[in-house]
């Protein structure tokens, strides 16, 4: 009687990681790199925002040392009032900003994407992309100037006419190439139908263009929470946005850095609670017809 043959021992499986191809491990440690380099800052002044005093001597002062609340409990103990102040002044400059930019680049965008003007679309999105190459220290001494004429110095309407100026460009450009890539098949029917053009606009275009128009919100809302620049001047005294307040954390004895690394971390926290909240639809407005053949 024959000998039964022995089945042959199965292969060991492998992991994904193991299957990869160099290309792919190479791609996987590049983003890996990439991604300690951009969180390493918020890291580092987390850590620094924990410690209650600088001592020297220790072999790794980064890592060595007794975590304290002190900081946290001074900005929000004993300097509430002026935090809660300065975060309430860049909440409403910036929720102005961001309504105004957004509406009339909302508008200007379909206005480009969809019509034809005299002296050229491509002539008045390449002026609306200029505003962003433009100084905004050249421009400091002019809304000086008319702000202090018109009595809107150190004032809401003030900051919120001035940032909103800045932030309009991203609204109108991101909106116009999305409004661009839009089928115009749609508008033409509804057109046919006996809708009137704003009509379409509101009902057809706009549903359609949530994604770019939350993409460019939150966009306008990030840049106009950090401006500083025309603050430092235009809004010294009533109306300081909170980031005046991070830029004057330095005391008698010097710049304090855990307080003023508390401040950042403060700072910072609106912008990435609403980006983490609104992410795919960042994505998508960002993205959409950028693989279009």
């Amino acid at each position: 009687m024959a000998a039964r043959a022995k089945p042959l021992p199965m292969p060991e499986p492998r992991s994904a990681f193991s299957r990869a191809s160099l290309s792919d491990r190479l791609i996987v440690a590049l983003a890996l790199i990439c991604t300690f380099i951009a969180f390493s800052p918020f890291a580092y002044a987390a850590l620094t925002s924990l410690k209650s005093e600088w001592k020297d001597g220790s072999i790794l002062p980064f890592i060595q040392f007794e975590p304290s609340m002190q900081n946290w409990q001074t900005e929000f103990g004993s300097g509430g009032p002026e935090t809660f102040k300065a975060l309430r002044n860049s909440t409403l400059i910036s929720l102005g900003a961001t309504i105004v930019a957004t509406s009339l680049g909302t508008l200007a965008g379909y206005g480009l994407a969809r019509f034809k003007y005299g002296i050229g679309n491509r002539n008045l999105v390449s002026w609306f992309l200029s505003q962003r190459f433009l100084p905004p220290v050249a421009t400091l001494i002019p809304f000086v100037l008319m702000f202090r004429d018109l009595k809107l110095l150190d004032t809401l309407p003030g900051m919120v006419i001035v940032n909103a100026t800045f932030t309009l460009p991203f609204a109108v450009l991101i909106m116009r190439d999305y409004f661009a890539d839009l089928p115009s098949e749609l508008r033409e029917a509804a057109l046919v139908d006996g809708a009137s053009e704003f009509t379409t606009f509101m009902r057809i275009a706009l549903p359609l263009a949530r994604p770019a128009l939350v993409a460019s919100t939150l966009i306008c809302f990030a840049f106009a929470w950090n401006e500083f620049l025309f603050a430092s001047v235009l809004a010294n005294r009533d109306w300081k946005p909170y980031p005046m307040l991070v830029a004057g954390s330095d005391t008698v004895r010097g710049i304090d850095f855990g307080f003023v690394t508390t401040r950042m971390l403060i700072a910072v926290t609106v912008p990435v609670i609403l980006s983490l909240m609104v992410q795919r639809f960042i994505v998508r407005g960002l993205t959409f017809g950028a693989v279009k053949g």
